[in-house]
């Protein structure tokens, strides 16, 4: 028991260099930290071109150089002094911050575990001077030579904390943190130019520019060299706040949360109320165990959101968390809403997308549910036929039996026509860029699944009365949020009132959750709502068994279609949301154009 025995001390101001190093310890804890700091500093100084050279991974030398306004030869050495800033003066300014500096701890904590230099010429001095920093120790302030702007040398980092240095990773990884810091940086500011050098060579040269060429260039040399191409371009306002970027389609997705990058007023963080809803609008249209990527920026009223809760500023608070949730998801989940070959190519041309169910009158399927959605496959063949040969005899041959024209190209159906069927799995089509296939059970999955969705939130969601009412002990905070969302929960289906302080009780779920386990799920869902201001677990659940429902009702493997079916089975597919993927994040199609046909078979070369 001795290690627990704590002496009686005195209470003592702790030296200045200790309260440095302490703040060190939170704010700097490893050279990408250091790059961060500094380049923070030079983009609120207004510099448009930073280069950064580093040697050994950044542990034996740190060099930021930028064209800012640069700082005053009385301002060097309080630039030095803890909580000194230019940045704010005010609680409303720290209530309304415009800058991504501002507590005034990165120099002072930068230079107390380091031997550290500061050059710097302002704007409108006529000479530069230096500043040279030992261990947190001033040594020197004299005259120098340098153009406008700023440059900061960081020298043998943690030399006089070795614990901290036995900490650091090999060269190459930390060098690696630092590459991935200046990509994710690049992003936050296309006007700026970045530069970075390792050991002498450079790295990384990121020209600046407004353009969308040059936007596009940076992206994809960040992203993923095809990322655009295979991106949706959001812009989405409401009230306050605005959302631009681009979000990857599912079927471009990573096995690691590699290529996410979400902006905050030009800030890069990593939240978890962002995170959620991300992952929530991805839900039913991206392949278990990937990662979505996506370049995000979010513009809110500084007011509104709290940057100053965390040592490194990677998180944030919102004013009003459920609102900015609700947007993020709603603004993303509409966008993949979209992911559908005919709206897809409807773009592409630049001209609207036919509307071929008027063309085909009542040839097409009338009703997936009515005819397809049967234990008996045979059966809803049959059914269907009968139904199109009852009301085929005054209306224009189907397009399946038609022949392609030779002019008028744009009059081909997105999906082209159906030509065949491969072992009862695969439709073989033709269109205007060469040849289409289509998974015709995944296909026929993600059409019933949204029909079911569809009428799910447009009928009133039936409920079973529970015969034994279910009892939970949850907080205060879950009881409040009970009471204030009872509409909610209501026209989920549930009926849920309050039996105490800390207690419920659940009597009516909505019947297709009748069989799930009702107790866990109330309680993830408070437990979220607390945490993020809501909740989409009631709505992923039913989902979940509605996507089941359709995946069992779905027409199988091994089923022959006939053309008319397939065709019909097309067209349904380019007038569905979310139709390039299955409910389980599986690609319902594919096109081989021309190109890739003749490449195949070596024509032309």
């Amino acid at each position: 028991m001795e290690r627990y025995r704590i002496s009686a001390m005195i209470i003592q101001k702790l030296p200045d260099q200790l309260i440095d190093q302490i703040a060190a310890g939170e704010v700097i804890e490893r050279p990408s930290s250091v790059v961060k700091e500094l380049i923070e500093n030079a983009l609120d100084a207004g510099a448009t071109v930073i280069d950064i050279d580093i040697q050994v991974g950044g542990k034996k030398r740190i060099k930021i150089t930028d064209n800012g306004y640069g700082i005053e030869r009385t301002d060097l050495t309080m630039a030095l002094q803890r909580h000194a800033t230019s940045k704010i003066a005010s609680l409303h300014d720290l209530e309304a911050l415009h800058t991504l500096g501002f507590r005034g701890e990165a120099l002072p904590s930068i230079a107390s575990v380091s031997r550290f230099e500061i050059i710097s010429r302002h704007k409108d001095a006529e000479m530069a001077f230096k500043i040279t920093v030992n261990g947190g120790a001033i040594e020197s302030v004299e005259p120098a030579s340098h153009p406008i702007g700023t440059t900061a040398i960081v020298t043998d980092l943690f030399y006089n904390t070795p614990a901290r240095r036995r900490f650091l990773k090999t060269d190459k990884t930390e060098f690696l943190r630092i590459d991935e810091l200046i990509k994710r940086v690049s992003l936050s500011r296309f006007d700026v130019t970045f530069r970075l050098s390792h050991n002498g060579k450079v790295v990384r040269n990121s020209q600046g520019g407004m353009s969308d060429a040059l936007k596009h260039q940076r992206i994809n040399l960040l992203c993923g060299k095809d990322f655009i191409d295979h991106s949706i371009h959001i812009e989405q306002q409401r009230g306050h706040l605005k959302m631009s970027g681009w979000v990857a389609k599912p079927n471009w997705n990573r096995a690691q949360p590699d290529r996410q990058f979400f902006y905050i007023n030009d800030r890069m963080i990593k939240d978890k109320l962002v995170g959620h809803a991300i992952r929530q609008a991805y839900q039913d249209v991206l392949f278990h165990g990937r990662f979505p990527a996506f370049v995000l920026y979010l513009d809110i009223n500084p007011e509104l959101v709290d940057v100053n809760v965390h040592p490194t500023k990677h998180e944030v608070r919102f004013r009003d968390s459920r609102l900015v949730h609700d947007f993020i998801f709603g603004s993303i989940h509409q966008s993949l809403a979209e992911t559908r070959v005919g709206q897809a190519q409807a773009i592409q041309n630049q001209q609207p997308t036919p509307d071929y169910r008027q063309m085909q009158g009542r040839l097409s399927m009338p009703s997936y549910g009515s005819s397809f959605i049967r234990e008996n496959d045979s059966a809803a063949s049959l059914n269907y036929l009968q139904q199109v040969q009852h009301s085929s005899n005054d209306l224009p041959p189907f397009p399946g039996d038609m022949i392609l024209p030779e002019e008028g190209q744009e009059d081909i159906p997105p999906l082209g026509y159906a030509k065949a069927q491969i072992h009862g799995v695969f439709i073989i089509a033709e269109n205007a860029h060469g040849m289409i296939v289509v998974d015709m059970h995944a296909a026929h999955e993600r059409i019933t699944y949204e029909r079911m969705k569809t009428r799910f939130k447009t009928d009133q969601l039936k409920n079973q009365k529970l015969l034994v009412p279910i009892q939970l002990n949850v907080s205060e905070r879950e009881v409040a949020v009970v009471e204030q969302q009872q509409e909610w929960f209501h026209k989920l289906g549930f009926e849920i009132s309050i039996s105490g302080e800390e207690s419920l009780v659940i009597r009516k779920v909505p019947a297709l959750l009748a069989h799930a386990d009702i107790e866990n799920l109330i309680k993830d869902v408070l437990s979220e709502v607390v945490a993020l201001g809501s909740s989409q677990k009631i709505e992923a659940a039913i989902n979940e068994i509605m996507a089941t429902m359709a995946c069992h009702g779905s027409v199988r493997a091994n089923h022959q279609l006939s053309i008319m079916e397939m065709n019909a089975l097309l067209r349904d597919m380019e007038q569905t949301l979310r139709s390039d993927q299955c409910n389980h994040g599986r690609p319902t199609w594919a096109q081989l154009d021309m190109k890739q046909l003749d490449k195949l078979f070596l024509r032309g070369q």
